[in-house]
């Protein structure tokens, strides 16, 4: 039974929310961050990245970062101004990419679903981030970042989502920098109790994005009941801000790979190995079209691999659902075996770039000498992160990109 509940959101009045949206904090490095923000004293930015009004201090993690991120947020609620509803809202957040709509309802979800896998994960956090985020939920009393859930979808729901845009007159909506269009509603109060008892019913929901955001306010709940001695476990800090779509309203875009040397091997070696383990074959095509096919690019050119059938036979014996995966089979059979990265967590030999950016990104940093070969991949399937999710996996690290990101500042739970 998965628990769902309506919050007082902190939100932009109507005519500063274009200023105030940010893109996520996870997207974007400091000087990206400091870029967008630049010249917007109002945008999102400076709370959830608010390094980037002090650029003296090198450590991002240092105390003065999150104590920063608690003044931001205090002088933007008064500059913006940024209000607190009165009653508490379930609210609609419509994203709209290359003509592609996506709804879903924003809410607070139970830490206590999270703890006990009725919210359930697809990929390890890592402590470093963890404690990031942690350190400034703790710090500004707030949930800045939204998380990013799914769920088989339900009729009943999806009538009164409808039924709401169709009949109400959205509360924010405007275009982005980057062409994306976001509208946000309030859901009217007669729809609460459909919503609440409808998702009382399932009991598996599933985060796309923004592990680390859950974790840390399962974490953050957990240094807020030491600190209190009377919690009832009805506090704020008990729930999270998330927005959970019908997962047929998702589209997943593919997690390329970049490497930065042959391993030490000539070309002709690297080849020679590769061929051992997939066809080779140049072509114009710069993606995939099909599962267990994979684009390589390297010295101007790019080559499509196939596995040889002694790689199909081993991936068709695999006893794991993430062993099955492209990326898994990319990484079993190439990417450890010949260029030796044994764990793609922690080698610096090898990035990730988000198939947003689209294959010119790979083809200008392998051109750049930056690196020395690019692997486009063919996108995991919703299916495939439910079926991992469900059998208790983790998926292998950055293996799904979801797109188009929820804004941070539009919606934010104070805990």
């Amino acid at each position: 039974m998965a628990i769902i509940r309506p919050f007082k959101a902190v939100r932009p009045i109507k005519d500063v929310a274009p200023l105030v949206a940010s893109v996520p904090y996870d997207v974007v490095n400091r000087e990206e961050a400091s870029e967008f923000a630049e010249g917007n004293s109002l945008s999102y930015l400076h709370i959830t990245r608010s390094e980037i009004d002090l650029p003296k201090v090198s450590d991002v993690y240092s105390k003065e970062i999150y104590l920063q991120a608690k003044s931001n947020l205090e002088r933007i609620i008064n500059e913006a101004p940024l209000k607190i509803d009165e009653k508490p809202h379930f609210y609609l957040y419509r994203l709209i990419m290359d003509g592609r709509a996506q709804t879903g309802i924003c809410a607070t979800f139970s830490v206590d679903d999270y703890d006990n896998d009725v919210i359930l994960k697809h990929e390890k956090t890592r402590k470093v981030k963890e404690d990031d985020r942690t350190n400034h939920i703790i710090t500004t009393n707030a949930q800045t970042g939204v998380v990013f859930l799914t769920y088989r979808g339900v009729k009943t729901i999806n009538d009164v989502v409808d039924k709401t845009l169709n009949e109400q007159a959205p509360e924010y909506d405007f275009v982005a920098a980057d062409g994306i269009q976001h509208t946000v509603w309030i859901l009217p109060d007669e729809y609460n109790d459909i919503i609440i008892n409808e998702f009382s019913k399932i009991n598996k929901l599933y985060i796309a994005d923004g592990h680390h955001r859950a974790k840390s306010a399962s974490r953050s709940r957990e240094e807020k009941v030491r600190n209190n001695p009377s919690h009832n476990g009805d506090e704020e800090y008990n729930y999270f801000i998330a927005v959970i779509f019908p997962a047929e309203q998702l589209k997943i875009l593919p997690y390329n790979r970049v490497v930065i040397d042959l391993n030490g091997l000539t070309k002709e070696a690297y080849f020679n190995l590769v061929k051992e383990k997939f066809f080779v074959t140049p072509v114009e095509e710069k993606e995939p079209k099909m599962k267990k096919e994979f684009c390589m690019y390297i010295d101007k050119q790019w080559y499509l691999l196939k596995p040889r059938e002694s790689v199909i036979e081993n991936v068709d014996k695999a006893r794991t659902v993430g062993d099955k995966l492209d990326v898994s089979i990319l990484q079993n059979f190439l990417l450890s075996p010949i260029l030796g990265i044994d764990d793609p967590r922690t080698s610096n030999r090898i990035d990730f770039i988000g198939g947003i950016r689209g294959t010119k990104e790979l083809e200008m940093l392998v051109d750049s000498g930056r690196v020395s070969v690019a692997f486009s991949l063919y996108p995991v399937e919703l299916n495939d992160l439910m079926n991992i999710s469900d059998s208790g996996e983790v998926m292998p690290p950055k293996s799904t990109w979801f797109e188009p990101k929820l804004r941070d500042g539009l919606l934010t739970h104070l805990i």
